[in-house]
């Protein structure tokens, strides 16, 4: 376990899109290393505060598009703030809608990607020095978007996809964007199940056999998740 500096703000700020896509397995790390966490609603709390925190901002997923801001206004003024927080490269983690937003914010194209992913599978680690994500070589993540970018000038591409190559970028130390979802708590998909059936049924996305995707693979990612969790956290808490 690592120790983090008595100096780094121990609160964590997390946004959130949808309300069971939450910190997932990671809040219980953060409260094992002496945190606290406070969520902020997007759409409607005030986001000021999360995106001005100098701590650690993460910002989760949710079923909307970076460009839907003429059915969601709020998503401008998220953008709008997240611009300020990279510019002043404040530490920012970013996961699925939180990724694409990321890259918008930092000028990359975000769009609609020729097929859905939704499942688990590996992912191709990027051969990149201290690359983040190299604790999951040979582990299944859970992918679940529609939406892809493109990389961003300034970004050090960390892993892809055999559908998609963008899955994973950083800026820097602080600043890092993950398409897929390795927060999941292996106890915790059910809720994703129900909350996005519609989604599920027009993907033809296999209900029963995703739910045993999630048994079969989710408590080793946990664990792996937990170790690149933690080696962000070192990282950005000795700048």
């Amino acid at each position: 376990m690592i120790t983090i500096p008595s100096d780094f703000p121990d609160t964590i700020y997390a946004i959130q899109h949808l309300a069971f896509e939450d910190l997932g397995a990671f809040e219980d790390v953060f409260y094992q290393l002496g945190f606290r966490v406070r969520y902020f609603e997007a759409g409607v709390d005030d986001l000021t505060k999360a995106f001005q925190h100098k701590g650690l901002t993460i910002i989760l997923g949710g079923p909307i598009g970076v460009y839907e801001t003429d059915d969601y206004p709020f998503l401008q003024q998220e953008i709008d703030l997240l611009k300020v927080r990279l510019k002043e490269n404040l530490p920012t983690l970013g996961i699925c809608l939180g990724a694409q937003l990321i890259a918008h914010a930092l000028g990359a194209k975000v769009y609609a990607g020729h097929q859905k992913e939704i499942g688990w599978s590996q992912l191709s680690i990027t051969d990149t020095a201290n690359n983040l994500l190299e604790p999951l070589t040979g582990t299944a993540v859970l992918h679940w978007h529609g939406d892809t970018f493109d990389l961003p000038e300034q970004a050090t591409l960390l892993a892809g996809s055999e559908i998609y190559p963008h899955q994973a970028f950083s800026v820097g130390k602080n600043i890092l964007a993950l398409q897929f979802h390795l927060e999941v708590a292996p106890e915790s998909l059910e809720k994703w199940l129900i909350g996005h059936t519609c989604e599920l049924r027009k993907a033809n996305v296999n209900i029963p056999a995703l739910r045993a995707d999630n048994q079969r693979y989710a408590t080793a990612l946990a664990l792996q998740a937990q170790a690149v969790l933690q080696a962000y956290l070192k990282q950005i808490s000795a700048i």
